[in-house]
């Protein structure tokens, strides 16, 4: 997907926050936006320079800088391995005394209106192509899957953002750059809007060489969590809100969980039958391709062989062995087993060491430091690789499965909403949930949502969605969080002043 980025200097040369004279100038020899689309071939290229900007995983070295900075740091489940502490701008946003300068969430606000200038090219370009130049399915495919595309990009930011501007048509005049901000509720209209349009169109499942393009399931799910997010949001609106989000849910099937959670995370099982959307790297080379990334190094700690940029946190333990050992295996909720590295018999067993063949002590020198295991490969030798191609999950059936049990908890339905967390904790060797009543039901989801997505960035999200962000952090030590100030970013000081 980079490469074509590359191949098409046209996509991606608009963003809200800067202007470009090519929209003045003309070049006889060179590509223009007005020039380039021509057949299916060109329509599906600049369709995977739009999917090229997701999570901003253009760039092989800043990919986990920026989205993981952004999003992880400000959750109370994770906070900054040593070598992060000599990077002001991820401090700040741990510690919340950033400014509207900040060079992460500037560049994610950027990223995220890259894509979806590149997305509002495609619907446009591509919809007035003619019969002859492509047909009228694949035409209707390409731009349902834009549309999921800016519907995403514009979700990502309205998650972290109190006000955004809505880029809803490819802009070719500088006029149209200056834009206003629209209130939270014309945000989500939209989003919802085209999320259910992408869905009547998009196909329940790629053919084996579109892997990891957006299905009906992957908008749905995306619809169902705008609506469970609206409801907390609206609160007038929240039983309808509530409805709709239990209504797209249902439609995501032809899904299942994958008993070995670790291998979601590990680059050993891409696209599984888990997998509802995924961001796609690769170990192939051929032809000069290079779809991989450093993310590796970025989440091992110090002791595995990364650079100790990111941890868990002691709450995080603390919720994943607050139940005890009760798992069927003996052991604590095996997600935590998959998810960290810990001082634990389970790797400190010398007839079968569990880390690249070495126990836990032996590789922490006998010191309790729990360390990320997600998004750590397999092997030593793959860990001693510069740039691996593990794939990113960005949505699982199990938060599928978790989004509807709070939905349904949420309108009273209690009892519809336990199987889904139980068949969550079947795949962990944990025993069926205890209790009926609403309390009880929302207290787990809460447990279940906290451990079943570390690094996976829902954290945040989930705590203002129930008002808890503030007694959380607070809980933790982390203070300096003010709901008035920090539950969203400001809009960057770069779109204050081109805007």
């Amino acid at each position: 997907m980079k490469k074509i980025l590359y191949i098409l200097p046209v996509l991606g040369m608009l963003t809200i926050a800067s202007c470009s004279d090519f929209l003045e100038q003309q070049s006889p020899d060179q590509l223009t936006s007005s020039s380039f689309w021509r057949n299916k071939s060109d329509a599906e290229a600049g369709l995977a320079a739009t999917y090229a900007m997701l999570e901003g995983a253009v760039d092989e070295w800043a990919f986990a800088e920026v989205k993981w900075p952004v999003e992880a740091y400000r959750e109370d489940i994770c906070k900054l391995g040593s070598d992060a502490l000599n990077y002001q701008n991820w401090v700040e946003l741990a510690e919340f005394n950033y400014t509207n300068g900040n060079s992460q969430f500037t560049s994610y606000w950027k990223l995220n209106y890259r894509g979806i200038s590149n997305a509002n090219q495609v619907i446009e370009k591509v919809g007035q192509m003619s019969s002859a130049a492509i047909t009228d399915t694949d035409k209707n495919q390409i731009v349902a899957e834009a549309r999921f595309l800016r519907a995403y990009y514009h979700m990502k930011l309205i998650l972290n953002w109190e006000k955004i501007i809505i880029r809803n048509k490819y802009i070719t005049n500088q006029s149209e750059l200056s834009a206003p901000l629209a209130s939270r509720t014309e945000a989500w209209d939209f989003i919802t809007s085209e999320l259910k349009a992408a869905a009547d169109v998009l196909p329940p499942a790629q053919p084996q060489d579109k892997t990891g393009r957006a299905t009906s399931g992957a908008a749905n799910s995306y619809l169902g969590f705008a609506y469970l997010t609206r409801a907390y949001e609206e609160t007038a609106q929240k039983q309808a809100h509530l409805n709709e989000a239990v209504t797209a849910l249902n439609k995501v099937q032809g899904y299942s969980l994958v008993k070995n959670y670790v291998s979601l995370f590990d680059g050993t099982n891409k696209n599984s039958p888990e997998s509802v959307f995924e961001l796609q790297f690769s170990d192939n080379t051929a032809n000069g391709a290079f779809y991989k990334t450093a993310l590796h190094f970025w989440m091992a700690a110090g002791e595995l062989g990364g650079w100790d940029e990111i941890l868990p946190t002691t709450m995080l333990m603390n919720e994943f062995k607050k139940e005890g050992k009760i798992a069927t295996t003996g052991n604590y909720d095996s997600r935590l087993y998959a998810t960290v590295f810990f001082k634990d018999p389970y790797f400190n067993d010398p007839a079968n060491p569990r880390i690249f063949g070495e126990t836990y002590d032996n590789l922490f020198g006998g010191i309790d430091k729990p360390a990320f295991r997600k998004f750590i490969p397999p092997t030593q030798d793959k860990m001693n690789e510069d740039f691996t191609g593990m794939n990113v999950p960005l949505m699982r059936y199990s938060n599928v499965l978790l989004m509807k049990a709070e939905a349904l908890n949420e309108l009273t339905r209690t009892a519809e909403a336990i199987p889904f967390i139980n068949t969550v904790r079947n795949r962990a060797d944990m025993p069926a949930m205890t209790g009926t009543t609403y309390a009880d039901v929302k207290a787990q989801i809460e447990h279940e949502r906290i451990i079943e997505f570390p690094l996976e960035n829902f954290r945040f999200y989930d705590l203002r969605r129930w008002g808890k962000t503030k007694a959380a952090l607070d809980a933790v030590g982390r203070t300096n969080f003010d709901p008035a100030k920090n539950s969203f970013y400001p809009v960057p000081i770069t779109e204050v002043q081109n805007n």
